[in-house]
Protein backbone atom coordinates (compact mmCIF):
# COMPACT_ATOMS: atom_id res chain seq x y z
CA UNK A 1 0.00 0.00 0.00
CA UNK A 2 2.35 2.72 -1.11
CA UNK A 3 1.57 6.40 -1.05
CA UNK A 4 3.89 8.03 -3.57
CA UNK A 5 4.55 11.75 -3.89
CA UNK A 6 6.40 13.07 -6.92
CA UNK A 7 7.90 16.53 -6.57
CA UNK A 8 9.03 18.28 -9.76
CA UNK A 9 9.54 21.92 -10.79
CA UNK A 10 6.40 23.48 -12.21
CA UNK A 11 5.78 23.12 -15.96
CA UNK A 12 8.58 20.62 -16.57
CA UNK A 13 6.37 17.58 -17.25
CA UNK A 14 4.31 17.62 -20.40
CA UNK A 15 1.12 15.53 -20.38
CA UNK A 16 2.77 12.55 -22.09
CA UNK A 17 5.63 12.35 -19.54
CA UNK A 18 3.24 12.94 -16.64
CA UNK A 19 1.06 10.03 -17.78
CA UNK A 20 4.05 7.77 -18.43
CA UNK A 21 5.50 8.39 -14.97
CA UNK A 22 2.11 8.33 -13.25
CA UNK A 23 1.09 5.11 -14.96
CA UNK A 24 4.24 3.25 -13.95
CA UNK A 25 5.53 4.64 -10.66
CA UNK A 26 3.00 3.13 -8.27
CA UNK A 27 3.00 -0.22 -10.10
CA UNK A 28 6.78 -0.46 -9.80
CA UNK A 29 6.70 0.40 -6.10
CA UNK A 30 3.97 -2.22 -5.53
CA UNK A 31 6.14 -4.86 -7.23
CA UNK A 32 9.16 -3.95 -5.10
CA UNK A 33 7.04 -3.90 -1.97
CA UNK A 34 5.75 -7.39 -2.73
CA UNK A 35 2.11 -6.28 -2.90
CA UNK A 36 -0.28 -8.44 -4.89
CA UNK A 37 -1.54 -6.96 -8.14
CA UNK A 38 -5.20 -6.98 -7.16
CA UNK A 39 -7.90 -4.38 -7.60
CA UNK A 40 -8.02 -3.95 -3.81
CA UNK A 41 -4.25 -3.33 -3.61
CA UNK A 42 -4.38 -0.87 -6.51
CA UNK A 43 -7.31 0.99 -4.93
CA UNK A 44 -5.17 1.98 -1.92
CA UNK A 45 -1.92 2.63 -3.83
CA UNK A 46 -1.87 6.32 -4.62
CA UNK A 47 0.38 8.80 -6.41
CA UNK A 48 0.21 12.58 -6.27
CA UNK A 49 2.25 15.00 -8.36
CA UNK A 50 3.42 18.17 -6.66
CA UNK A 51 4.58 20.85 -9.07
CA UNK A 52 6.83 23.21 -7.17
CA UNK A 53 6.88 26.94 -8.01
CA UNK A 54 10.44 27.55 -6.82
CA UNK A 55 13.18 24.91 -6.71
CA UNK A 56 16.56 25.82 -5.27
CA UNK A 57 19.78 23.81 -5.33
CA UNK A 58 22.74 25.09 -3.36
CA UNK A 59 21.03 28.43 -2.79
CA UNK A 60 20.46 29.00 -6.52
CA UNK A 61 17.02 28.83 -8.09
CA UNK A 62 16.89 26.48 -11.05
CA UNK A 63 16.46 28.56 -14.19
CA UNK A 64 13.57 27.88 -16.54
CA UNK A 65 14.49 25.26 -19.12
CA UNK A 66 17.10 23.49 -17.01
CA UNK A 67 16.66 19.74 -16.77
CA UNK A 68 14.20 19.03 -13.97
CA UNK A 69 15.15 17.66 -10.60
CA UNK A 70 12.89 15.12 -8.92
CA UNK A 71 12.13 14.02 -5.39
CA UNK A 72 10.00 10.93 -4.97
CA UNK A 73 8.71 10.17 -1.49
CA UNK A 74 7.36 6.67 -0.96
CA UNK A 75 5.30 6.03 2.18
CA UNK A 76 4.98 2.40 3.25
CA UNK A 77 4.01 0.68 6.50
CA UNK A 78 6.96 0.17 8.85
CA UNK A 79 7.95 -3.45 9.13
CA UNK A 80 7.13 -4.16 5.48
CA UNK A 81 10.60 -3.23 4.22
CA UNK A 82 14.09 -4.66 4.31
CA UNK A 83 17.22 -3.40 2.57
CA UNK A 84 16.56 -5.49 -0.56
CA UNK A 85 13.05 -4.04 -0.93
CA UNK A 86 14.29 -0.50 -0.27
CA UNK A 87 17.04 -0.91 -2.87
CA UNK A 88 14.53 -2.33 -5.35
CA UNK A 89 12.17 0.63 -4.80
CA UNK A 90 15.00 3.13 -5.39
CA UNK A 91 16.11 1.34 -8.56
CA UNK A 92 12.59 0.98 -9.96
CA UNK A 93 11.62 4.60 -9.22
CA UNK A 94 14.84 5.89 -10.77
CA UNK A 95 14.29 3.72 -13.88
CA UNK A 96 10.73 5.05 -14.35
CA UNK A 97 12.00 8.64 -14.20
CA UNK A 98 14.92 7.89 -16.53
CA UNK A 99 12.68 6.10 -19.05
CA UNK A 100 10.47 9.21 -19.27
CA UNK A 101 13.39 11.64 -19.66
CA UNK A 102 15.15 12.91 -22.78
CA UNK A 103 18.51 12.27 -21.06
CA UNK A 104 18.13 9.02 -19.10
CA UNK A 105 21.87 8.76 -18.47
CA UNK A 106 21.74 11.71 -16.06
CA UNK A 107 19.87 9.52 -13.55
CA UNK A 108 23.10 7.65 -12.83
CA UNK A 109 24.15 10.76 -10.86
CA UNK A 110 22.68 11.90 -7.56
CA UNK A 111 21.98 15.37 -8.97
CA UNK A 112 18.87 14.35 -10.96
CA UNK A 113 16.59 12.62 -8.46
CA UNK A 114 16.27 11.63 -4.83
CA UNK A 115 14.06 8.82 -3.54
CA UNK A 116 12.94 9.00 0.09
CA UNK A 117 11.34 5.96 1.65
CA UNK A 118 9.21 6.92 4.64
CA UNK A 119 8.29 3.94 6.77
CA UNK A 120 5.15 4.93 8.65
CA UNK A 121 5.15 3.51 12.19
CA UNK A 122 2.50 0.93 13.06
CA UNK A 123 -0.64 2.67 14.28
CA UNK A 124 0.02 5.82 12.23
CA UNK A 125 -1.99 4.86 9.12
CA UNK A 126 -5.66 5.68 9.21
CA UNK A 127 -8.64 5.37 6.89
CA UNK A 128 -12.39 5.31 7.26
CA UNK A 129 -12.04 7.05 10.60
CA UNK A 130 -10.05 4.15 12.09
CA UNK A 131 -6.44 3.17 12.69
CA UNK A 132 -5.31 0.78 9.96
CA UNK A 133 -2.68 -1.77 10.96
CA UNK A 134 -0.44 -3.77 8.65
CA UNK A 135 -2.54 -6.91 9.15
CA UNK A 136 -5.64 -4.92 8.09
CA UNK A 137 -3.85 -3.82 4.92
CA UNK A 138 -2.69 -7.38 4.20
CA UNK A 139 -6.24 -8.71 4.64
CA UNK A 140 -7.67 -6.02 2.36
CA UNK A 141 -5.19 -6.52 -0.48
CA UNK A 142 -5.38 -10.32 -0.42
CA UNK A 143 -9.15 -10.74 0.02
CA UNK A 144 -10.47 -7.44 -1.36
Amino acid sequence: MPFVELFVPKATLDQERREKIGGQLVSEVMIAEGAPDTEAARSISWLVVNEIDAWFVGGRQLPAGEQPKYVVRVGVPAGSMNDDKRRDIVRRVTRVLADADADPERFTRATAAWVHIDEIPEGNWGAGGEIVRIEDIAALVTSG
